[in-house]
């Protein structure tokens, strides 16, 4: 429960810092120094193109290539099938996390981040990312098929989400904490079946 409420209070006050600009430094700098792939073109994408798989992907240069291809299993429809695959409740707080992340889009305008002299539209109101979020959520639900190499995976997404310049240190951050939020709220309500379950069949044992 304290692991779960200090998340959310981290993801809240990153938010709060966002909006208010007090990370645009970090972003800008991010966005100098860490991001070779970025597209000063590009703005912001439709419900539609971030629902469906690679629709209005942007292919140029060979980094934004690896990033739409390593990262396609976290987009939206994929996550949800291969989350709900291994767990129906996990897919619904991945569901309620994509929510989340919609409402602050909508609602969270940063500064105006700039590559050279162009502004770069579509890092209004990107934070958090999505892809990152569910990225953490999917790896946590093939972890126990695949070990190590989910991690791996997870990992080399998150780096081309960021080299490939789909993303902010920010928008990573806070789809680090809203996925990490989402993970220990369905372990935390599994333990609490758990503990109920005990109680029921240690009530439900006679009495001698």
């Amino acid at each position: 429960m304290f692991r779960s409420t200090a998340t959310a209070l981290a993801f809240g006050l990153l938010a709060v810092l966002v909006a208010a600009g007090a990370c645009a430094g970090l972003d800008q700098w991010g966005v100098d120094h860490l991001m070779p792939g970025t597209h000063v073109a590009q703005a912001k994408g439709s419900l539609v193109e971030g629902l469906v798989p690679l629709l209005g992907a942007h292919w140029n240069g060979a980094l934004s290539v690896a990033a739409n291809v390593v990262t396609l299993p976290a987009s939206f429809l994929i996550a949800v099938a291969i989350v709900a695959w291994r767990s129906r409740a996990l897919a619904l707080g991945l569901v309620a996390a994509v929510a989340v992340e919609v409402i602050c889009k909508e609602t969270i305008a940063r500064p105006k981040l700039l590559s050279g002299a162009r502004h770069i539209a579509a890092f209004d109101s990107s934070f958090p990312s999505g892809h990152t979020l569910r990225t953490v959520i999917v790896a946590a639900a093939l972890v126990p098929l695949v070990g190590v190499w989910a991690i791996v995976w997870a990992l080399a997404s998150i780096v081309l989400l960021q080299l490939a310049g789909w993303h902010t240190p920010t928008d990573i951050a806070g789809g680090l904490l809203l996925g990490a939020l989402v993970l220990l709220c369905f372990r935390g309500a599994g333990a609490l079946r758990a503990r109920g379950l005990r109680a029921r069949r240690l009530g439900a044992r006679p009495r001698m």
